[in-house]
């Protein structure tokens, strides 16, 4: 994996559209990545599980995300509040508005880096 340069201006990144209502842009560090994810209103992420742990911090909009295979437990995480999913847990969620999020997720996200996330492509 590349090292990134120690600046970096989220417009300078490249803004991937994976779908009509969903859309992102990352960057990947050796231990780490960080990920702005545009969802529009409606937008459903299916249900999937990585060996990462996720850090979701809502900055504008509300997400509804389920955890467990059975929708065990389910959280609607609104601006300024921050989901913690651990790894391996598998989840889902749905836009409840037009919505900003930002995520953390260690280890980096290998299966973007090389395009093998088609769940999010509605693949």
């Amino acid at each position: 994996m590349t090292q990134p340069l120690p600046l970096q201006r989220w417009s300078d990144l490249p803004l991937e559209a994976l779908s009509s209502t969903l859309e992102r842009r990352y960057i990947s560090t050796e231990t780490m990545t960080l990920a702005q994810i545009f969802l529009k209103k409606g937008c459903v992420v299916p249900l999937h599980q990585h060996e990462n742990e996720q850090i979701a911090y809502i900055l504008e909009g509300k997400l509804r995300f389920w955890l467990g295979a059975n929708d065990e437990q389910c959280f609607d995480v609104g601006a300024g509040e921050v989901l913690v999913i651990p790894p391996n847990v598998p989840h889902r969620a749905e836009a409840l508005e037009d919505t900003l999020d930002l995520d953390v997720f260690s280890p980096p996200r290998a299966d973007w880096a090389s395009g093998d996330d088609a769940y999010l492509r509605g693949k």
